[in-house]
């Protein structure tokens, strides 16, 4: 079932998304060379202690850590590890969530660990084109498809190809409600979009082919050519007025430059 969310509760996802941000730019000002994905996910759970929420994921289908920190061919769900220490040229996503009155925030971002190849660069530019490429489609009247679609034609536009096994989701009480948000499909298909629906839209871009692999650990999904990929996700409130974005990567990107 899809929930409508009224306005009232709309705000309390935003309040949510917008400390995901700031969390994910707190997170964001220590991505460098030598840190270990551990020490991002101390820093995230403290961050979003210290602001009056819990962390989203940690316990999550039992997911052991507050972030979900994916390594360049690892696409999402990777485990923080002391053992991963991020060197110059990665790519790492960044996935965080919140849990504050009643409500979850649920936002992604990939970082660059210092100067990256430009094939890697154009990867992560044409990764958030194509999620705001599928924003743009989230209004009302219009269906789920309609943003899949936007999102592949961009991704597949530039050569690059969208992981089909993982997708967006509805956002509320829950962490992943109904409906399901590919990054693929026919215009015209799938739910209805109404207003007060609010949505998780995520783009997951591979650099080379499609195919992923579960990894043994039960949680990290990775390019099976190992190959890099991209990941960049905003919670999207859909409203007569058109798209909502409860998600803040201004904040995101201005530490990043700070």
């Amino acid at each position: 079932m899809i929930y409508l969310k009224t306005k009232e509760e709309v705000e309390l996802l935003r309040e949510n998304n917008l400390l995901v941000s700031a969390t994910l730019a707190e997170v964001g000002k220590h991505v460098k060379p030598g840190v270990t994905t551990l020490e991002l996910d101390r820093i995230a759970e403290e961050f979003i202690r210290s602001n009056g929420a819990v962390p989203g994921f940690l316990g999550y289908n039992g997911f052991p850590n507050t972030l979900c920190i994916s390594v360049n061919e690892q696409i999402v769900h990777g485990i923080p590890s002391a053992k991963l220490v991020l060197k110059e040229g990665d790519i790492v996503s960044v996935d965080c969530g919140t849990f504050m009155k009643g409500f979850y925030g649920d936002s992604a971002y990939t970082f660059k660990v210092g100067e990256v190849a430009p094939n890697v660069s154009e990867l992560l530019r044409v990764t958030k084109e194509a999620l705001h490429k599928g924003v743009e489609q989230a209004k009302v009247g219009n269906r789920i498809g309609d943003i899949a679609n936007a999102v592949q034609e961009h991704a597949e536009s530039y050569g690059f190809s969208v992981v089909r096994e993982l997708v967006g989701h509805g956002l509320g009480h829950k962490m992943h409600e109904e409906p399901e948000v590919p990054n693929y499909g026919a215009k015209g298909r799938g739910p209805l979009l109404k207003e007060g629906m609010v949505l998780c839209i995520e783009p997951m871009i591979n650099m080379g082919s499609r195919a992923v692999v579960f990894e043994k650990d039960g949680w990290t999904v990775r390019t099976r050519d190992r190959k890099p990929a991209a990941h960049f996700e905003y919670a999207v409130a859909v409203t007569k007025n058109g798209p909502d974005v409860l998600t803040d990567f201004s904040i995101i990107e201005q530490a990043i430059k700070n």
